[in-house]
């Protein structure tokens, strides 16, 4: 049931304190702490360019990682916090927290999609847009659902998907207390434009309706 849970790569932090960070920094690396399950806290170093890349990606914060450290047994951790640079904007200290199995947390899950071939709403050129290609959940860190899946089968032009459709995992909830809606059917573009034409000419019909009775009436 789980997915892949990405790597991150660091090593440990030889020093503690102020110096071994500012140390860290000029080597082109960010200094961190790995801390609970437990154990003694981990100081670590991630490469710059490398954590940089994480946070551009996105979500870095509800993103389970699968952390691994020369020396030390790999482990699931979550970010907690990532200090910047109030100038620059740039991570200068990020803090990990260790995860236990039965560990309860919020991810985003993707979402895929089955049932367009025979989506009778498909089937006369509606178009089916994907609103929420992920879902947040609260999951379980040892039971990650790689995805959760919609049925798109039954759907005609104007219908939609919303989240209390969808069968979730087992242990997952939405983190959303809403009915919201994931995907909707909609008509093409080219017959939304002739009914916007065929509503316009009903009101230049009507228009000219309020007219011709003004003029009765004087």
């Amino acid at each position: 049931m789980a997915g892949e849970i990405p790597d991150l790569h660091a090593e440990e932090r030889t020093g503690t304190g102020k110096g071994a960070a500012r140390q860290a920094r000029r080597d082109g690396k960010v200094p961190g702490i790995v801390f609970g399950g437990d154990v003694d806290p981990l100081p670590i170093n991630i490469p710059f360019n490398t954590l940089l890349t994480r946070l551009r990606q996105g979500r870095f914060k509800a993103t389970l990682f699968n952390l691994k450290v020369e020396g030390h047994d790999d482990v699931r951790v979550i970010c907690r916090d990532v200090q910047r640079d109030v100038v620059r904007d740039l991570p200068t200290h990020l803090d990990l927290m260790r995860l236990r199995r039965n560990t309860k947390i919020n991810l985003f899950i993707p979402v895929e999609v089955v049932g367009e071939e025979v989506s009778p709403g498909l089937k006369k050129g509606g178009v089916l847009t994907l609103i929420r290609p992920e879902v947040e959940l609260l999951v379980t860190a040892g039971e990650i659902p790689d995805h959760i899946t919609i049925d798109v089968s039954e759907l005609e032009i104007g219908d939609n998907v919303s989240i209390s459709a969808v069968t979730l995992p087992s242990g997952t909830k939405a983190t959303i207390d809403r009915d919201f809606v994931i995907a909707n059917v909609s008509a093409p573009s080219g017959l939304r434009s002739a009914e916007d034409e065929d509503d316009e000419d009903g009101e230049v019909e009507v228009a000219a309706d309020d007219v011709e009775a003004i003029n009765v009436e004087d």
